[in-house]
């Protein structure tokens, strides 16, 4: 008996014909049916019964099946152990980041990654970090680069890339670029822009001010910082990426945003061999980058 005589018998019994069987195998009709009689030779009983056009499982085939599906099974989870002892990687790892995600050390992250492990077939979607961190649970997506306030995703094994509070950035001529904070108050007349709901610095603020509305929401912290410098609006940013602007913009601690921003990769506790090996490609690069995440 060989595994490939396993396929066959598989994929018989999966569409009840031998022509479809065929197809979905890359082989021939003739090669099948051969093989079939083969196996059933050996193992002293018919697995299918033939009426014509008409195939369908036998007792003894149909009490073979799942036995075989299984075979199969541990057949390729003992190559896929073999390849990730050798470091040869094979199948898909699918990475999503946040809407308007600029971070270089993700992007080369994933360059790291592809170089080390051609093999696998990578791919890169953006959404909101609920949605984020949902399909990550769901199996949808590998690993994700998320904001959230105060504490990563539940749920989910994550490392931190950053923590840090939210400023208010106001241009250098508004009325509060002088002051050495903003309150709550100081916002409530003043055109806000902010990143979209979801992001952890707009979690972070809107549970600080009660949710004041947003006149403007941008899904890039570079996008917030250029509408604020027009005049649109006074800004909200984190920290590190408020400190980037100093010549045009004045950050100002917001009173009562305790909650840090966070941006943080998250993946399941039980990551594909795929996805462990992007997790330390990704510390190693996080490790030594400069970007400031939103």
């Amino acid at each position: 008996m060989e595994l490939r005589q396993l396929e066959y018998f598989v994929a018989v019994a999966t569409d009840l014909s031998f022509t479809a069987a065929a197809q979905r195998t890359y082989t021939t009709q003739p090669n099948i049916s051969a093989q079939m009689r083969a196996l059933e030779r050996e193992w002293g009983t018919p697995l299918f019964d033939r009426v014509g056009r008409t195939v369908t499982l036998t007792s003894a085939g149909r009490a073979a099946l799942p036995h075989a599906r299984a075979a199969l099974d541990q057949a390729g989870a003992a190559a896929q152990a073999v390849a990730d002892v050798q470091q040869v990687l094979r199948g898909s790892l699918a990475v999503g980041m946040v809407d308007g995600c600029t971070i270089g050390a993700l992007f080369a992250a994933m360059g790291d990654f592809r170089r080390a492990h051609p093999g696998v077939d990578l791919s890169l979607s953006e959404d909101e970090s609920p949605r984020l961190a949902d399909r990550v649970r769901t199996g949808d997506l590998d690993i994700a680069l998320v904001g959230s306030a105060a504490r990563p995703p539940a749920g989910l094994a994550e490392f931190t890339v950053i923590s840090e509070p939210i400023v208010v950035v106001v241009p250098r001529g508004h009325r509060l670029a002088a002051a050495s904070a903003a309150t709550v108050d100081d916002l409530r007349d003043e055109p806000i822009v902010a990143l979209p709901v979801g992001a952890g610095i707009r979690t972070v603020f809107d549970r600080a001010t009660g949710g004041l509305p947003v006149a403007m929401a941008a899904t890039s912290p570079a996008a917030v910082a250029e509408l604020v410098i027009g005049g649109l609006g006074i800004g909200v940013l984190s920290a590190s990426i408020a400190a980037a602007h100093t010549s045009t913009l004045r950050a100002l601690p917001l009173v009562g945003a305790d909650d840090p921003a966070l941006l943080s990769l998250v993946w399941r506790a039980d990551p594909t061999a795929a996805t462990a090996a992007f997790v330390d490609v990704a510390r190693r690069r996080f490790g030594r980058a400069t970007d400031r995440p939103a």
